[in-house]
């Protein structure tokens, strides 16, 4: 017996809930992520709060730091490589939550049914 079809606005609702929940978790993690950064090169690099800002936001989004970082001592250059590392995973993490939600949607446009004879 098949199961009856889905209700097409219920299925639109879900998707968007899911996208917007995976959205929040994201906008969570990259905040976390940043004042993470902002408090580690703060306090670890010993740059000021406005340039430790820039360089987390810069490292989070994937252009690097903005310089500095190789004059301090090797706590600093530690932390900014492990930061570096760290940002890298915040970004493909939040790439599988954001892209998630899509590509089960496009698994759902091109599944096709099997009859139980055919299995």
């Amino acid at each position: 017996m098949n199961e009856p079809a889905r209700d097409h606005k219920f299925f639109e609702r879900e998707f968007i809930d899911w996208l917007t929940r995976n959205g929040l978790l994201s906008l969570v993690a990259v905040v976390i992520a940043l004042l993470i950064g902002t408090a580690g090169f703060r306090w670890i690099v010993g740059e000021a709060w406005s340039l430790a800002f820039l360089n987390a936001a810069m490292l989070l989004g994937g252009m690097g730091p903005v310089g500095g970082v190789e004059n301090t001592g090797t706590g600093g250059r530690i932390f900014a490589a492990l930061f570096a590392l760290f940002a890298g995973l915040i970004f493909l993490v939040i790439t599988g939550l954001l892209l998630a939600p899509v590509f089960h949607r496009v698994l759902h446009y091109f599944h096709s049914e099997v009859d139980k004879g055919e299995q």
